[in-house]
């Protein structure tokens, strides 16, 4: 009888150890698993806009994207906005969520324009810029170059003489789609369909 009941608490033990082993071995291989799917930093960081504004509370999109990488939210970037959050989202399997106030407002991108009749030639906005957007040296007029200007806004407050305007950018030929009527669009749906093409009257 004692032996039988040696047997049994034996068995049980046994038991419970395996099933903490398994159960240790699964905690394991779902980390490892996690570790070897999460994106990469550079993937992440494809994701933000490059504004380089430091809005999220980072030196630049880089730096977020690390800390994004290593947990932190991903609504703290205002020049992405809702379109960034939902990619972020989207890459790293978690819900997307609101843009976080305290970091900014949503907007239309915008480019710096300096009024250069006005400029003094202080290089203080070139030093802001963290991107080289601007042209310029020492006591001669300064230039923002449109094309690189990311519309992050730093180089407005640094100006002493208060010549820099933000303005909307203009939407460039490679982001810019006609809006085709809608009689059109559909003619356009049904030819890849000839079988309904007759329905067109």
């Amino acid at each position: 009888m004692n032996f039988n009941v040696v047997a049994v608490l034996l068995s049980l033990i046994s038991l419970a150890s395996l099933a903490v082993i398994l159960r240790a071995l699964h905690h394991a291989a779902h980390n490892y698993i996690r570790q070897t799917r999460m994106p990469g930093i550079a993937e992440i960081d494809a994701l933000l806009p490059q504004t380089q504004c430091g809005q999220c509370g980072h030196p630049g999109c880089r730096p977020y994207a690390e800390a994004i990488a290593h947990g932190s939210a991903i609504n703290k970037c205002p020049p992405g906005g809702a379109p960034t959050i939902a990619a972020l989202a989207q890459l790293l399997h978690i819900q997307p969520l609101p843009l976080d106030p305290l970091h900014g407002k949503e907007a239309s991108r915008k480019v710096a324009v300096i009024r250069e009749a006005e400029c003094i030639g202080c290089t203080k906005c070139i030093t802001a810029c963290p991107v080289d957007a601007i042209l310029g040296s020492a006591k001669h007029m300064h230039t923002v170059i449109a094309r690189e200007c990311t519309g992050c806004d730093l180089c407005v407050e640094p100006c002493p003489v208060d010549c820099i305007d933000m303005i909307a950018a203009k939407t460039p030929t490679q982001s810019w789609h006609w809006q085709l009527p809608e009689r059109d669009m559909e003619e356009r749906q049904l030819q890849n369909h000839p079988r309904q093409q007759e329905a067109l009257p």
